[in-house]
């Protein structure tokens, strides 16, 4: 065959009826192996499509400070399952979405990840509030929401899986704690007014007055507010034995200072704390929080080969002085936990994993936990840190065993809870943040 130019006639040499029905024969296998090729590399690459998934939380905003080092996490947990062969035989693709420390943009964050991008599953949020403007739009499409953040409780999801604690496995542990340990009778309560500490105030005092204990005060700062002192001057008025504080982002850095400016120490009136991490501690001067404590779940002292694996793989791909907290170990989990459930039920399909995910149990880096079939809820333990010099954590206390969620606490019913928030939400226009604090 000769090509003289790209529209030149092709002229076939003379053959015998023998070689013509060969050629054609061989011609005729050519283009079906061709055609078989050309099959199998399309469903080779639709084979390795990879898998939308959204992550939903603050790089911007009075937030940002806790946020960010989620999304650290949450990028090392899908770089991880994609090392170890992705789901279902496909990588994971992350869509970040920058939700601004703002409810309402977390809730369009959450539509646009769903509608537009397509996304599998969303591991995303911190505040209550964020997760609560986010919670309709999630049900309405009927997809899947990972929270990884302690709450208030008092809410059950049928679409979302709840990673932090329940006011049972974090706030009620550290008060009788405080009782105990600390000879803690009179309670001052400081947060920031949205949706999770006026909830959980709500809940301590329910539980301090039943256990013959005193709460001598009550105050809020607006989020993403920083002006704390009418905080320090409650507690330099009522001088309570122990404060409790709900503070969330960068306000507990004017909140500690504001307490050593006017004399008041970790030794003569600690603070317990529900919402400060290893990640906050770096933004706070070791002098100002010496000696205070905080209740979670995890910290990064834990022994354990889990736990050294996860520190260990997160310095190697950021900094090995990074420092890991409760909420980034939940958001490891979350993606471990979905993945693992995605594969075991053959199918990224929410209702699908969430069969799969039913009951499941995971190694984590603060030791086992399980997720509760009936309100997908982990179990996991209470463990109670005080503040060194260095800035973490060492661990003063633990549960003896993993502790069962219990969204709702039984000092009111399910349906009595339900109209305390629907009366909050109505009184802040429709909001979970209180739009008249600042």
């Amino acid at each position: 065959m000769s090509i003289n130019s790209p529209s030149s006639p092709v002229t076939i040499p003379f053959m015998t009826a023998a070689s013509r029905i060969l050629a054609l024969v061989l011609m005729a296998f050519t283009v079906a192996i061709t055609a078989c090729e050309k099959r199998s590399d399309a469903h080779a690459h639709e084979e390795i499509k990879p898998i939308k998934i959204g992550v939903l939380h603050s790089r911007t905003g009075p937030m940002a400070i806790s946020e960010k080092s989620v999304i650290d996490a949450t990028i090392l947990a899908i770089e991880d399952v994609n090392e170890n062969g992705g789901v279902l035989g496909r990588p994971l693709k992350p869509i970040i979405i920058d939700g601004s420390s703002n409810e309402e943009l977390f809730a369009q964050g959450a539509a646009r990840l769903l509608d537009d991008e397509k996304v599998s599953v969303i591991f995303g949020c911190w505040t209550s509030a964020s997760r609560k403007a986010v919670r309709p739009v999630i049900e309405s499409r009927n997809g899947l929401l990972f929270y990884p953040v302690q709450y208030e409780g008092l809410e059950q999801s049928p679409n979302i899986v709840y990673l932090g604690a329940t006011p049972n496995q974090q706030i009620i542990p550290a008060i009788d704690w405080a009782m105990s340990n600390l000879n803690a009778t009179r309670f001052l309560l400081v947060g920031s007014d949205y949706v999770f500490p006026r909830s959980a105030n709500t809940i301590i005092r329910d539980h301090v007055e039943q256990a013959g204990g005193e709460i001598v005060g009550e105050e809020y700062i607006g989020l993403g507010s920083r002006e704390t002192t009418r905080l320090i001057d409650a507690a330099s008025k009522t001088q309570p034995d122990v404060i409790l504080s709900t503070i969330n982002g960068d306000a507990n850095v004017t909140f500690f200072r504001g307490l050593r400016e006017a004399g008041i120490d970790s030794e003569e009136m600690p603070t317990v704390s529900f919402s400060i991490s290893e990640s906050e501690l770096r933004g706070l001067s070791s002098q100002h929080v010496v000696g205070d404590y905080a209740a979670w779940n995890y910290f990064q002292s834990i022994p354990g080969e889990d736990n050294l694996r996860f520190v260990r793989k997160f310095g190697e791909r950021y900094h090995p002085r990074r420092v890991l907290s409760d909420p980034m170990q939940s958001a490891w989990n979350a993606v471990h936990l979905w993945a693992n459930a995605a594969n075991k039920a053959g199918s990224i399909q929410p209702q699908m994993v969430k069969q799969a995910l039913s009951s499941s149990q995971f190694d984590a880096p603060e030791g086992r936990i399980q997720i509760d079939p009936d309100n997908q809820h982990a179990w996991m333990r209470t463990r109670i840190g005080q503040i060194t010099p260095a800035r973490f954590f060492d661990i003063v206390w633990e549960s003896d065993s993993l502790v069962p969620p219990r969204p709702f606490p039984e000092y009111r019913t399910r349906a009595e809870w339900e109209d305390y928030l629907k009366g909050m939400h109505q009184d802040w226009g429709g909001q979970w943040s209180n739009p008249e604090t600042e």
